[in-house]
């Protein structure tokens, strides 16, 4: 069979494959598709990284996030959210410097500005009826910079994991 400028050619593998009249194989089908794969693939990448990117964007503050308190001292920002499978019938309290701050319950999260420096958050499950102990971690905050945690389970332990995602909800009420 000769179509116009080509001819159909058996090869070794016995598939038939179709030579221009140059007698080369025709192969730009196959580039042709595969460019528009590795195409999907990179748009679909960069659409994920700037979904991450507005993501964190919405917990940064506008301009940069206050970088001083109105006293005058730097400020950084914190943020504790709770994993999605946490439970719907409890609230993490949260202490920070041994002050209570937030009870969150199921789809909140703790927002707020804190001084430069070292402090200690502490998180409870409530209510605690098993008498579980409080878990204690420090942090040191960096002027302009945004410190996310997510309250979770290791165990039957609450765990706070430093993290690089937000997950958007309402933020709780601060006491």
């Amino acid at each position: 069979m000769i179509e116009r400028g080509t001819e159909i050619v058996k090869v070794e593998s016995g598939k038939s494959r179709q030579r221009d009249k140059f007698g080369a194989m025709n192969v730009f089908p196959k580039l042709f598709f595969s460019a528009a794969a590795v195409c999907a693939v990179l748009v679909s990448a960069t659409d994920a990284n700037a979904r991450a990117r507005a993501t964190v964007a919405t917990a940064t503050p506008s301009r940069g996030g206050p970088t001083t308190s109105s006293s005058g001292h730097p400020t950084g920002r914190l943020i504790v959210q709770r994993a999605p499978n946490f439970g719907t019938d409890l609230s993490i309290r949260l202490l920070i410097d041994g002050k209570k701050v937030a009870d969150i319950p199921p789809n909140q999260h703790y927002g707020g500005v804190l001084a430069a420096g070292r402090h200690v958050l502490t998180a409870l499950a409530l209510p605690n009826t098993q008498s579980r102990r409080p878990t204690t971690i420090g942090v040191t905050i960096k002027s302009r910079q945004v410190y996310i945690f997510t309250a979770t389970w290791e165990g039957d332990r609450l765990v706070l994991r430093s993290s690089n995602f937000y997950m958007p909800t309402v933020r709780a009420n601060v006491r």
